[in-house]
């Protein structure tokens, strides 16, 4: 790193795990450059605005007010780093992993990569990106060798949308590097930032860490929404089940059946790594494709339930007015990326109903579906409501008092006209 100035930090991508990595380094006094492509993004962070929930805008502010935070568009503003991390998306297409993004990231980087610079690849993505792709694109568009001429690493995001415990500096960081003096130099660098790191002995095994850890999750919640499936057939609560299980203090982690998965993580990890198992080994990852299979159902699975429940009322869906209580994945965010609300709300469009949606961390223009305050007027005027996001601001009180009927996909509510999931 640079001596005698402030080290230059150059983020690719300004999202939910980019922008918290630029915060944290203005904190620490790095000279940071957030790049984005996305136009719009970029000017609102010029102008002292957060996209991301976790950030807030007096944190922006004083990352600008400080001179040492520079938001662009513009890919010249990225030359002369010291150390440089990629966090941009790595979606699936045609459930094929596809790592554009991180291709033009290190395409842009690789032009002005210069001797002992550091670039930390974040991005969720398959074991072996880093070495096989992203290093040989660094060294074709540089002529500088990984490694010996610039260090090179990966370090899995942990960004938890709206956890108010865990955030970036104090969530222990998983770090690694393609050779002994890379890791030094990712791990050093990181160690500014963080509270704890933890080297691992390569990069593969550091973007396996990425895909055990959402892997476990998404498998856990789908065996309880298989379970859940189950448990309705036959008359059983399974929340109280679950809740009983979770006394135990040893051999058992508490997972909770919902309407499906959302989010980056869940829809996409696990997926990448079935898929590079199926392409390196030729084997079928069943867990994982099992997992997908249950979890996908989930918003199929709800509005079956609710379509039961109206027509014990001898109402159809079509022509009921449904209120949806939460779009996002997550309690208490406004993410709807992969959100099983959203499927959920064009299934029941589909099928004829009028749906509305009361979401207060959604910001209009999200979505196409009717954003609406949660009132006692809009309870009473529904059919039905669905509680699909358990968000904190939701007064379940007057819900539970005002709806003729409730299906509760998160189990915040119990009642007389309420059905849990």
């Amino acid at each position: 790193m640079g001596r005698g100035r402030a080290d230059r930090l150059v983020v690719v991508g300004q999202g939910y795990a980019g922008l918290p990595v630029a915060m944290r380094a203005v904190e620490v006094g790095f000279d940071v450059v957030g790049f984005d492509i996305d136009v719009a993004r970029i000017k609102r962070l010029a102008a002292g605005e957060s996209q991301v929930e976790d950030v807030a805008r007096d944190t922006v502010a004083r990352a600008l007010a400080t001179g040492r935070y520079e938001p662009t568009d513009d890919p010249g503003r990225t030359r002369d780093f010291d150390v440089a991390v990629i966090d941009v998306p790595t979606p699936l297409t045609d459930g094929v992993p596809n790592l554009s993004h991180v291709t033009d990231s290190a395409t842009m980087l690789s032009s002005s990569l210069r001797r002992g610079a550091t670039v930390i690849l974040e991005s969720t993505t398959y074991p072996g990106t880093t070495e096989d792709l992203v290093a040989a694109i660094l060294e074709d568009g540089s002529g500088l060798v990984a490694g010996r001429d610039f260090h090179l690493g990966y370090s899995p995001e942990r960004i938890d949308p709206g956890n108010p415990t865990w955030h970036f500096a104090n969530t222990p960081k998983v770090v690694s590097g393609i050779d002994r003096d890379s890791l030094e130099a990712v791990q050093a660098f990181f160690d500014r930032l963080v509270d704890q790191t933890v080297p691992v002995s390569g990069t593969r095994e550091a973007e396996l860490t990425k895909l055990l850890e959402n892997t476990f999750r998404h498998v856990n919640i789908a065996l309880v929404n298989e379970l859940t499936v189950f448990a309705e057939a036959m008359g059983i609560d399974i929340w109280e089940a679950i809740d009983a299980a979770s006394t135990k203090p040893f051999g058992y982690l508490r997972f909770t059946p919902g309407p499906g998965v959302g989010g980056h993580c869940l829809p996409i990890d696990p997926s990448y790594l079935s898929w590079e198992v199926r392409r390196s080994l030729g084997q079928q990852f069943r867990f994982v494709e099992l997992a997908n299979d249950v979890n996908a159902h989930m918003p199929d699975y709800v509005v079956s339930r609710l379509t039961l429940a109206l027509n014990r009322d001898k109402r159809a869906v079509n022509g009921a007015r449904v209120l949806l209580l939460g779009l996002a994945y997550k309690a208490n965010t406004g993410d709807i990326r992969q959100s099983p609300g959203v499927v959920i709300a064009q299934s029941l469009r589909s099928l004829g109903a009028h749906v509305r949606v009361a979401d207060p961390h959604v910001a209009p223009g999200a979505t196409d579906v009717q954003l609406v305050e949660l009132t006692a007027d809009e309870v009473e005027q529904a059919d039905a409501v669905v509680v699909v996001t358990d968000h904190d601001a939701f007064d379940y009180d007057m819900v539970r008092g005002r709806a003729r009927y409730v299906l509760d996909t998160r189990n915040r509510i119990r009642g007389p006209r309420i059905e849990s999931l």
